[in-house]
């Protein structure tokens, strides 16, 4: 069967953890990556970099599948505003996951969101669009998560908690069960949020204590 082709937006060091993913899971061929001009002509793990954002409505009449393969960075904003962009052309937006992750037949993974290398995600989760749930991250039963959002690697979010849009959880930081995160927060690595946050901010430590 043939595959469907799709084009890469970014093609930093996120890209190379989705390209491993994409090639692993073998439903998509990978036409190209689009990144800055001046990287036009090069590669990125043995793909051909495209374009840059000026070409991707043009690329959008040739191709008809495109994922954001950038972080998160200091800000969400490119990465919301890419998702809008694209949504707006009306490319279509696949769930890539990892065949190495396990997601319950039961919970629901919305469209743009990266399921890495051995993410769970179990029963009764719900997880928003252009979301990142990254490497061993697990996503406990009846999780809702919103749009937007990075789970970086190793993070463990238990039982009904809720999480907003625009948040970001560092490697290894911890929620304790039925608790909820208000939109915009940015918790550190190692965080270990017991109780629920309803003030968006940056926060560290253990427990969570907010610094900015």
């Amino acid at each position: 069967m043939t595959k469907k082709k799709i084009v890469l937006i970014g093609g930093g060091g996120h890209c190379r953890s989705i390209i491993d993913v994409i090639e692993k899971e073998d439903r998509f061929e990978i036409a190209g990556i689009v990144d800055v001009k001046e990287k036009i002509g090069s590669k990125v793990l043995g793909y051909d970099i495209i374009g840059s954002d000026e070409d991707i409505e043009a690329l959008s009449k040739q191709f008809e599948y495109f994922f954001i393969t950038f972080g998160q960075g200091k800000s969400n904003d490119f990465r919301v505003k890419t998702f809008y962009l694209l949504k707006s052309i009306g490319v279509k937006l696949p769930v890539i996951c990892s065949p190495f992750a396990h997601v319950s037949k039961h919970a629901l993974v919305g469209e743009g969101t990266a399921v890495m290398h051995g993410c769970i995600i179990n029963a009764g989760a719900k997880v928003g669009v252009n979301c990142i749930l990254n490497t061993q991250s697990l996503i406990e039963h009846d999780v809702e998560i919103g749009d937007h959002c990075h789970i970086s690697t190793k993070s463990a979010i238990n039982g009904f908690v809720r999480i907003g849009d625009n948040v970001f959880a560092g490697s290894s930081s911890v929620f304790a069960d039925r608790i909820s995160i208000c939109n915009n927060t940015v918790l550190g690595a190692g965080t270990v949020i017991p109780k629920s946050i309803s003030e968006a901010g940056i926060y560290v430590g253990n427990p969570a204590r907010k610094i900015s």
